[in-house]
């Protein structure tokens, strides 16, 4: 006798970014699912999923909407909410979530702590210094007399890292931080490490706590211009995969990047599940490791996302469950790239309000592109911008270049007043003419 089919859920994802828009737009392909909610979500979330006006740092009413909806699955976009323990308060009330407990989110929430059990466990990092003292600080740096890496302890919005050409600069890192707290009690303590120099890339796992299954390595773009000149962004594109993550490299990055930090969170009481995001230098073919995020990268997850081949949902549900026995995710295109479109001022004084146009236009300026919205808003009929961050634009190709000539073709349909955008995403793994 066949088994009666397996009633659809509701999945609510948190955040109002472009990651969220394209995690719910895969979200929302998936046979298993009934309906996407999005909380806050932006004006693009709304043509894949209900849009409900709950902030991310909400945690009570985030768990609330979750029971009065009936939702079978969160999944929780940044970094903030799974650090303040948003899956903790559902696990409480017996609702399923992708995304890692307090405990093992403060893996991202401290950077101290990651670097404490990167020596601990053997992974490797550059050498560093922690400091609660900024005159400590300041006298370790001018004595190093030498290019090093300050880091503010806490959570800081992607903005707590400097890389001081010289003493004066890490001088200035140091006051900004721990004397003026220009990052709140994000610089109460601070570390202090050793420049690697390398090509930096993103390799994502999905853990259940027990298993991990490897995703596709992507290369992000921080710097605001093309030829990675300018202030440090958020992001302002990438693509996957990056040439030099060989499987020789991969296979590096998951023994002693990926595998000793979950098994050493195990140890901690702190057992991961979700998605573990590890920055990493590739300095002459070994993997050294600069950070850990405990949730999806943004930009690098729009990319994904348009590579990533099949149904979502499983992938999700079986991290959540505890259980990723049977789930082996396939990506079908060669290659993605993503372009961040970025308002005017951005990203030191961000100017909001402008009208968007050329939305419309997109499908056939370049079909089988897709836009992620971020930071924009609904005037009415029109779009606007809202954010630093507005439009992720993104397409996937047989070959680098075919995503790229896509991508670009979709962005240059598109315009807003100010809008700053980089014209080499990718520009390492791209054939000379950039299209």
């Amino acid at each position: 006798m066949p088994h009666a089919a397996s009633p659809r859920i509701k999945v609510l994802v948190v955040g109002s970014g472009a990651r969220e828009h394209a995690l719910a737009w895969r979200i929302s392909e998936s046979p298993l699912v009934e309906e996407v909610l999005c909380a806050p979500g932006n004006a693009g979330t709304g043509a894949v999923a209900t849009n409900v006006a709950v902030e991310i740092g909400d945690v009570r009413g985030l768990v609330a909407l979750a029971k009065e909806r009936g939702v079978g699955l969160v999944v929780v976009g940044p970094e903030a909410p799974l650090v303040a323990g948003l899956v903790d308060a559902l696990d409480a009330v017996g609702i399923l979530a992708f995304g890692p407990s307090r405990g093992a989110a403060e893996l991202e929430g401290s950077k101290v702590l990651a670097k404490e059990l990167m020596a601990k466990y053997g992974v490797p990092t550059a050498g560093f210094r922690v400091f609660d003292d900024p005159d400590a600080a300041t006298a370790y740096v001018q004595k190093c007399a030498r290019p090093l890496v300050v880091k503010a302890d806490g959570l800081a919005a992607g903005k707590g890292v400097v890389v001081a050409a010289d003493a004066a600069e890490a001088v200035e890192a140091i006051d900004a931080m721990m004397r003026e707290r220009v990052y709140g009690d994000a610089g109460r303590r601070v570390v202090i490490e050793e420049v690697l120099r390398g090509e930096e890339v993103s390799y994502h796992v999905v853990s259940d706590g027990t298993r991990y299954v490897a995703l596709a390595a992507a290369q992000d773009h921080k710097r605001l211009g093309d030829g990675d000149l300018g202030p440090n962004t958020g992001g302002m594109g990438a693509y996957s995969p990056p040439p030099v993550v060989t499987p020789e490299v991969e296979r590096k990055i998951l023994a002693r990047v990926i595998e000793p930090m979950l098994d050493g969170l195990r140890q901690e009481g702190r057992t991961f599940r979700g998605a573990l995001f590890a920055g990493v230098m590739v300095v002459d073919g070994e993997p050294w490791t600069l950070e850990y995020n405990v949730r999806f990268g943004d930009p690098e997850c729009e990319a994904l996302m348009a590579r990533f081949d099949g149904d979502l949902v499983p992938l999700l549900l079986g991290s959540a469950r505890g259980d990723l026995s049977d789930i082996t995710p396939t990506f079908g295109a060669g290659a993605a790239l993503c372009v961040v479109l970025a308002a005017a001022g951005y990203p030191v004084r961000v100017r909001t309000g402008d009208a968007i146009d050329g939305l419309d236009a997109v499908a056939q300026a370049a079909p089988g592109a897709r836009v992620f919205h971020a930071g924009t808003k609904r005037d009415g009929d029109v779009v606007r911008t809202s954010g630093g961050r507005v439009l992720t634009v993104c397409a996937a190709g047989a070959t680098l270049d075919e995503a790229a000539a896509l991508a670009y073709r979709a962005a240059d349909a598109i315009h807003f007043d100010g809008q700053q955008l980089r014209r080499d995403i990718g520009f390492r793994a791209r054939t000379p003419k950039l299209d």
